[in-house]
C-alpha cells in the first residue's frame, strides 16, 4: 500500500487474522465479522500446503488451532478440510457465517470473501518462515494472484489492495524483486531472552543462543527500513513503545506505519498520537469506535 492512500483523519484499521477476538483466527466467521466491524483491511498469514496449495493459518504447526496434530506442510489441502479449525475458540458462529466445515480457507476463497464487501478494503499477506518450501512460497503466492488479475504497479485485485508482509528479510527482498516497495512492509519485533525463555520454556544458554539470532534479524530489519528498501515499517507495539528513536526517524523518512497487534485503548491513543497510519488489531470494531471519537 502506498502514502497515496492515506488521506484519512484516522488510522486506518487492519482486522489480525480477523475480527480474532471474537471468532477463531483466519476463519470465514472471522474474515466476514471483521468486514461487518468496518475494517479498512485484513490480516492473514500463509502457509504451502504438501499439494503446494495457500493456506491461511498462523502456526506452522496445527495442534493449536485445530483438532489435528503435525505441521501444515506435511498436510493436503484435502486432509487440511477434514479437520475442525474453529471450535477451540469456544464462540458460536452465526449460521450466515457458515458451518465448522466452512471456516477453513485458502487465499484465493478469502479474496472471494473479501471482494463480496462491496467496498474497498486492504489485504496484508504476511509469509511465515522458516518454511519448508523456503522462497517458493512467495512465488506461488504472487502467481495465484496473477491468476486472480493482481498486477504489481498498483497491487490491486478488483476492490481489493494487497500489500506483503515478513519478518524475514530474504523473503521481503525477494518480493522486492517483483513489487514496489510501496506494497511491502518490512515487519520488526523487539526480543529479549527473558521473552523467550517464559514463551518457548527455554533454558538460559538455549534462549540466550536463540535471542542472539533472532537480535541480528532484528537489526537486519532495522536496516532494511533505515535504506528505505521497503516502504512500510511494520513494528510491533511493543518495539514502538521501547525504540522510540527508530520509530521517528521512519515516520520522518516517510515510511508508511502499520502496527501490530493493537488491542487496548492506550495503545490505540499511543499510535494515534504519533501520526501511525495503520493499526492491526483482533478487535476492529472496538478500536474503530475509539477512533471515531474526537480526541481532546
Amino acid at each position: 500500500m502506498t502514502s497515496e492512500s492515506f488521506d484519512s483523519p484516522r488510522p486506518r484499521v487492519y482486522a489480525h487474522r480477523g475480527a480474532s477476538a471474537a471468532f477463531a483466527e483466519h476463519t470465514r466467521a472471522a474474515y466476514l465479522k471483521a468486514i461487518a466491524d468496518g475494517a479498512d483491511g485484513v490480516e492473514c498469514d500463509v502457509h504451502l500446503t504438501r499439494d503446494q496449495h495457500v493456506v491461511l493459518l498462523h502456526d506452522a504447526t496445527l495442534d493449536r488451532t485445530s483438532n489435528g496434530t503435525g505441521t501444515v506442510a506435511d498436510k493436503t489441502l484435502e486432509e487440511l478440510r477434514a479437520l475442525d479449525f474453529s471450535s477451540w475458540k469456544g464462540a458460536r458462529i452465526p449460521e450466515a457465517y457458515g458451518g465448522i466445515a466452512d471456516q477453513f480457507l485458502t487465499l484465493p476463497e478469502l479474496l472471494d470473501i473479501l471482494r463480496g464487501a462491496d467496498r474497498e478494503i486492504g489485504l496484508a499477506i504476511e509469509f511465515k518462515h522458516p518454511s519448508p518450501y523456503q522462497l517458493k512460497l512467495e512465488e506461488r503466492v504472487l502467481d495465484l494472484l496473477a491468476a486472480e488479475g493482481w498486477t504489481p504497479t498498483d497491487s490491486r485485485v478488483d476492490n481489493i489492495q494487497v500489500s506483503f508482509m515478513s519478518f524475514d528479510t530474504d523473503s521481503v527482498q525477494r518480493l522486492l524483486e517483483d513489487v514496489p516497495a510501496g506494497h511491502v512492509c518490512q515487519l520488526v519485533d523487539n526480543f529479549t531472552v527473558r521473552e523467550l525463555r517464559d514463551e518457548l520454556g527455554l533454558g538460559p544458554i538455549t534462549a540466550g543462543a536463540v535471542a542472539n539470532v533472532m537480535k541480528a534479524a532484528q537489526q537486519e530489519a532495522e536496516r532494511v527500513l533505515d535504506e528505505g528498501e521497503a516502504g512500510i515499517a511494520g513494528p510491533g507495539i511493543d518495539y514502538v513503545r521501547e525504540h522510540a528513536r527508530n520509530v521517528q526517524r521512519w515516520l520522518d523518512a516517510g515510511r508508511i506505519f502499520r502496527v501490530w497487534t493493537v488491542d487496548s485503548e492506550k495503545d490505540v491513543a499511543l499510535c494515534q498520537g504519533l501520526g501511525i497510519h495503520e493499526i492491526t488489531t483482533n478487535r476492529p470494531a472496538q478500536v474503530l469506535a475509539q477512533l471515531s471519537v474526537p480526541s481532546r
